[in-house]
């Protein structure tokens, strides 16, 4: 069959739905990069969130799933058209027939099934994007974020990943790009979007769990998770689960810091701004005492050292990025402003 495979460019990226849709526009003429598509859209966030609907805490760094996509909606003029379906085979036949015209598709997924990608690295969930750019002997075509190459995945494993249930279903959840794409975009109005959105949930949401409050929250909870892990294995586990949530799920490295000071750089170029600039710096610095605390988990989990002195270590690293970031991100509200 004719596919775009030839023809589409593949890049590997720090964030699967950034770097998606990055993808889809590069394809459709449109060059914006995913640090640029990352911050655009506002996507940098913090939450810690702790209920009985969940089985332990739960750090979250990221926008809800698919809000990237909507808000670079916005704020580009690019319509992308959105399916999900209640049947796989309907959703398949959908997929099959964009793919015929030589139009690739971002799909929602589970991670778990996407095989390949070494096993070891391959956990369930469900909010995992990939674009799709053709079908060959019975495989599809992955263009995949944490891919190296375009990869190939049997019909009935891509299937199963569309449908997989729990949190975050993604119900086979589709999404291309309908329409024509504009030659040019308004990136100042972009920017200054992009950066009161991520400052307004850093800074304004009124809830212990989000933003500055909730990396508060996460530092004075911590010290408590012995008391509701049922031994030192599981307490361990949790532990470096922060580690996993911060370098390896899809934010980016640093909690997704690293991504957010290059959007903008990026910006501080694009518009001529040494405040941007100096930001920046200073979010990238930022990032790697972030990453200080991801190589602090795991050391301390892997050899069992988690005891109470540990743990109020590692809240008061917490605690430091909690007023980092309250700086941060009160600079950037401001410097937003006048854009």
């Amino acid at each position: 069959m004719t596919h775009p495979l030839d023809h589409f460019e593949h890049r590997m990226a720090a964030h699967c739905e950034s770097g998606t849709v990055s993808a889809l526009l590069r394809h459709a003429g449109l060059e914006l990069s995913e640090p640029m598509v990352f911050g655009g859209a506002g996507a940098l966030f913090f939450g810690y969130f702790n209920s009985a609907m969940l089985p332990f805490p739960t750090v979250v760094l990221r926008s809800l799933p698919g809000r990237i996509r909507a808000n670079i909606e916005k704020r580009t003029g690019v319509h992308f058209r959105r399916h999900r379906f209640l049947s796989t085979a309907n959703a398949m036949r959908q997929l099959d027939a964009l793919l015929e015209r030589g139009i690739p598709v971002a799909v929602q997924v589970d991670f778990f099934y996407m095989r390949y990608i070494p096993k070891y690295a391959r956990a369930h969930f469900n909010a995992h994007y990939v674009v799709v750019v053709g079908r060959r002997d019975g495989r599809y075509l992955i263009s995949d974020s944490y891919a190296p190459q375009v990869a190939e995945l049997e019909a009935e494993v891509l299937a199963t990943a569309r449908f997989a249930k729990g949190p975050f279903a993604p119900r086979g959840n589709m999404f291309y790009i309908d329409g024509p794409v504009p030659a040019t975009i308004d990136h100042r109005a972009m920017i200054r979007k992009g950066i009161s959105q991520a400052a307004f949930y850093m800074l304004k949401v009124p809830f212990a769990f989000a933003g500055v409050r909730g990396i508060r929250t996460f530092a004075e909870q911590v010290t408590k998770w012995p008391a509701l892990t049922r031994d030192e294995e599981h307490l361990s586990h949790e532990v470096m689960m922060v580690h996993v949530v911060l370098e390896e799920r899809g934010t980016g490295g640093g909690g997704g810091r690293f991504l957010y000071a290059s959007f903008l750089k990026e910006a501080a170029d694009r518009l001529g701004h040494d405040g941007l600039r100096e930001v920046s710096a200073r979010m990238m610095l930022n990032g790697d005492r972030w990453r200080d605390i991801s190589l602090f988990v795991a050391r301390i989990g892997r050899n069992r050292d988690l005891g109470a002195e540990r743990l109020r270590e590692l809240s008061d690293l917490i605690r430091e990025r909690a007023t980092a970031e309250d700086t941060l991100f009160r600079e950037l509200r401001t410097i937003a402003a006048t854009l």
